[in-house]
């Protein structure tokens, strides 16, 4: 084995062993990552010797430019791929183009493909939106996707997070954590050259780059143990030419063409050989790039300022004068030689390049540089990059930089008397600042927008401005107010043939009438989707699903709500619209919780908690109801901080679920002032709104505290059961799908055996508070056998069944038939069937009996009841 990938003989296994599997059709993701210099690279180029037959590999790299190559890595691939996939890259602007090419490249090419990313820590936007892709299909795919990165460079608000997020969700996926090298396979490396083994060792730790670093120096004799000290100790003896070409190429973060290389090398490739030699550079007819990313950094932080300045002056004058050449990399090189002109010339272009390949992250790079020359631009000029900067600021949800540059595009508009550019401002301000959760700013700001341009003989900038007032009223339950200005902004949208406006306000107007008891609402509302869905406007169509789906959620018309979630998801995977696809999976959260399957409500909520505000708060609202229901530590700081987004919005869809929680959690403490105190308030709140659904919760955790409260005739099972009509609200509950409810309902029955059936499911869901409480309730009526109750289960049990199946399991050991399961459960039959299915094959039995006792050997059960 080559020296350079010592002790890695388990980790090239593995990725052999997943390759072969990828060939059967089974995909999958595979993360290799450790600190710089540990090998990552040198484990890469040592897999095409395990990979079965002719397996091929595809290698891209991610590089670290101040402002990253839009797609960089994967038009590193272009070359070695089909012409169809490297028409998309090259081409650019069409970054759907781009994903079709690259699943058609994986399912196409000979199997299994190994398409490996390196550095993926360095990724620019678009880069990441394609792997997102990828990983969500991989393993429908026969193809091994593997991502390299440096787990030590990744804080909390890294935008890699949200990509492993999403791959640690993943069906099958392989960790592969490199370790240093052993004091043992240090010693080999070492002892060849006479040096001491224990010193290097020492002196390196036993990172791979170091060591051979270290090596390759001569030792350690006169070598400060820093990186830097030893890859400067290799250019000891070099001739000045290589030291200046080293030094050149060594201000270039990527691969350098040949090309561009015969521009700044005045003796062409030729005077690379001697570093080539000692192991420094890797030459090929096409490029030159450094063996390792650390040792370019090292030589180039070696230089003096003044020695960069010019050095990236020398690549910028180049870039300039070859066509074609990558906007990114000029702008990079002109930030790097201080030429402020180059910056303001090419970065509004190349942030114009990222943004139509989907690289958001760094269009919004771009354009922070160019303003940062903004003296360089007249006022309305710098006014239209502030109006692009804080578009893209807002679509990667950094609020606070979008904010800062819509105010100041205002202030800017405002000093020019630019009116209609003015009202357009003030309208993006207002959403901008409802996206970032603060309600008041934003109706400010579209107060202001609506005064501007009703003077400004432009509808179409009116009818956006009507629209978007319309829907802050909408989200406020303000639905008066909301259908008179959606209707204007309809009106003018007709008027002026704007299909897009015409979609959005529809949406306002339906939705905020659908939620006032209006049945005339939901028609509306599906007219906008319709709409927006037959002119492929994505955006509006998944926001006409979004609440679509939130009113049949908040009307417990479940299974109503499934119909929609199904081809919302669909569409905003199919067109990679990640802020809906989270938002449709925490909707998908809140379906799940509602029926008991909280362990599903929990893994789709955590797509959304690190989204944007709307999202944020329902997820963390969800997680944190789960923890109150299972008696879970946490459940106080997740709903802390659901209820600090939630009173910056001041909207009752946020602040009243969040208070609902937070009574519940009260309550099952035995805490009635607690409950009074998280309740109150937002009661008052949904009844002077007339907010049906949530009047009703709220109402009823306040009765249950001891409150009185007004009589509710809406019928809605919370409002039955604050006035004591609970086995009538558990047939509602049950109806609706909701088992923990119903069981809930049930136990506020004086009829003990009421109050045995709700201690059965709430024994089958593991909501172990409400459980204690109907046992202490039963116990005081003087029942001697009480169910025990069932045994902690974790997600790891034994049998290795899901939550669902552990419920199903603990029902049917109690002799239940699988029609009195569904019942209990709230589901079909058939989905019971299934369940059933499952579990006798993962405890490896025939029969129910022998589940039972197979389930009581494992610890899933108790062995007996008391």
């Amino acid at each position: 084995m080559d020296r350079g990938i010592l002790e890695r003989d388990l980790e090239l296994a593995r990725l052999a062993a997943v390759a072969r599997e990828a060939a059967d059709g089974a995909g999958s993701v595979a993360l290799v990552f450790g600190e710089a210099g540990i090998g990552k690279s040198s484990l890469v180029k040592a897999l095409p010797g395990v990979l079965p037959g002719e397996a091929p590999l595809l290698v891209g790299a991610c590089d670290d430019l101040t402002t990253r190559r839009p797609l960089g890595p994967f038009r590193d691939l272009v070359g070695g791929v089909g012409a169809d996939l490297a028409r998309a890259l090259t081409e650019g602007g069409d970054r759907h183009r781009v994903y079709d090419a690259l699943r058609a490249e994986l399912r196409c090419a000979p199997h299994p493909v190994v398409l490996v990313v390196e550095d993926v820590h360095w990724a620019d936007e678009a880069s990441l939106d394609a792997l997102r892709f990828l990983v969500r299909r991989v393993e429908r795919l026969p193809a091994v996707l593997v991502l390299t990165y440096r787990d030590d460079e990744l804080d909390r608000e890294h935008p890699l997070r949200h990509l492993l997020g999403q791959v640690s969700r993943a069906e099958r996926v392989h960790r592969l954590p490199l370790e240093r090298l052993s004091a043992a396979a240090v010693h080999r490396l070492s002892a060849a050259g006479g040096l001491d083994p224990a010193q290097v060792y020492e002196v390196t730790s036993g990172n791979p780059f170091f060591v051979a670093e270290v090596v390759a120096a001569g030792g350690t004799g006169g070598v400060p143990p820093t990186v830097v000290d030893a890859v400067l100790a290799r250019l000891g003896g070099l001739d000045d030419v290589t030291r200046d070409a080293l030094e050149q190429l060594a201000v270039v973060p990527s691969a350098v063409e040949r090309p561009l290389t015969d521009v700044l090398l005045p003796g062409g490739t030729a005077v690379l050989a001697a570093a080539e030699q000692r192991g420094l550079l890797v030459v090929t007819p096409q490029r030159a790039c450094f063996r390792h990313e650390l040792i370019r950094r090292a030589i180039a932080d070696s230089l003096p300022a003044a020695r960069r300045i010019e050095l990236n002056r020398r690549v910028l004058a180049a870039l300039v004068a070859a066509p074609d050449s990558d906007a990114s990399r000029i702008v990079h090189h002109a930030a790097e030689a201080g030429d402020a002109g180059a910056v303001a010339q090419y970065g509004p272009g190349a942030a114009r390049d990222a943004s139509r390949a989907g690289a958001h992250r760094e269009a919004a790079a771009h354009l922070r540089l160019v303003l940062e020359r903004g003296e360089l631009f007249g006022p309305a000029e710098r006014a239209g990059l502030l109006e692009r900067f804080a578009i893209e600021s807002y679509t990667i949800a950094d609020c606070a930089a979008a904010v800062r540059a819509e105010r100041e595009a205002v202030a800017l508009r405002r000093s020019l008397g630019d009116t209609r550019a003015l009202g357009a401002d003030l309208r993006w301000l207002s959403r901008i600042h409802w996206w970032a959760g603060d309600a008041g700013q934003a109706r400010a700001a579209a107060r202001e927008a609506i005064a501007v341009l009703e003077g400004a003989g432009d509808d179409r900038l009116l009818a956006l401005a009507l629209s978007n007032t319309s829907q802050l009223h909408m989200l406020s339950d303000r639905h008066t107010q909301a259908v008179a200005f959606g209707e204007r902004a309809i009106e003018l949208a007709r008027r002026a043939g704007d299909v897009e406006i015409l979609a959005h306000a529809l949406n306002n107007v339906g939705t905020a009438r659908w939620r006032a008891g209006d049945p005339l609402g939901r028609a509306q509302l599906e007219e906008s989707l319709k709409v927006a869905l037959g002119v492929g406007e994505v955006e509006h169509a998944c926001r006409a699903y979004a609440n679509i789906i939130w009113s049949l959620l908040e009307n417990l018309e479940y299974a109503e709500a499934d119909r929609f979630l199904v081809p919302a998801m669909r569409l905003a995977d199919r067109a990679e619209h990640l802020g809906f696809l989270s938002y449709f999976n925490v909707e998908l959260a809140l379906r799940r919780f509602a029926a008991g399957d909280w362990g599903e409500a929990e893994k789709y909520a955590e797509f959304g908690v690190h989204d944007f505000a709307p999202a944020r708060c329902p997820a963390l609202t969800v997680l944190g109801r789960v923890r109150v229901r299972r008696g879970t530590d946490g459940a106080d700081e997740l709903l802390a901080r659901a209820g600090e987004i939630a009173e910056r919005s001041a909207e009752l869809q946020r602040t009243a679920p969040v208070a609902a929680a937070r009574a519940e959690s009260a309550w099952l403490r035995g805490e009635p002032d607690a409950v009074v105190a998280a309740a109150g308030p937002v009661y008052e709140e949904a009844c002077r709104l007339a907010a049906v659904n949530y009047r009703a919760e709220l109402g009823y955790w306040l009765a249950k505290a001891g409150q009185s409260v007004a009589a509710d005739s809406s019928g809605h099972p919370y409002a039955l059961q604050a006035a004591g009509a609970g086995r009538a609200a558990a047939h509602a509950w049950q109806a609706a799908g909701c088992p923990y409810e119903n069981a809930a309902a049930l136990a506020e029955s004086p009829d003990p055996d009421d109050k045995l059936a709700a201690l059965a499911v709430l024994d089958t869901l593991g909501a172990g508070p409400l459980a204690r409480l109907v046992r202490a309730e039963l116990r005081a009526l003087g029942l001697r056998r009480i169910p025990r109750g069932p045994l902690a289960v974790t997600r790891g049990n034994p049998a290795g069944l899901t939550e669902r199946q552990v419920q199903v399991m603990r029902l049917l050991a109690q002799g239940l038939t699988n029609g009195e399961i569904a019942e209990r459960l709230v589901v079909s039959v058939r989905t019971v069937d299934h369940h059933v299915s499952a579990v006798l094959d993962k405890l490896g039995v025939d029969t129910r009996r022998q589940a039972a006792s197979r389930a009581v050997e494992l610890g899933l059960l108790p062995a007996a009841e008391m």
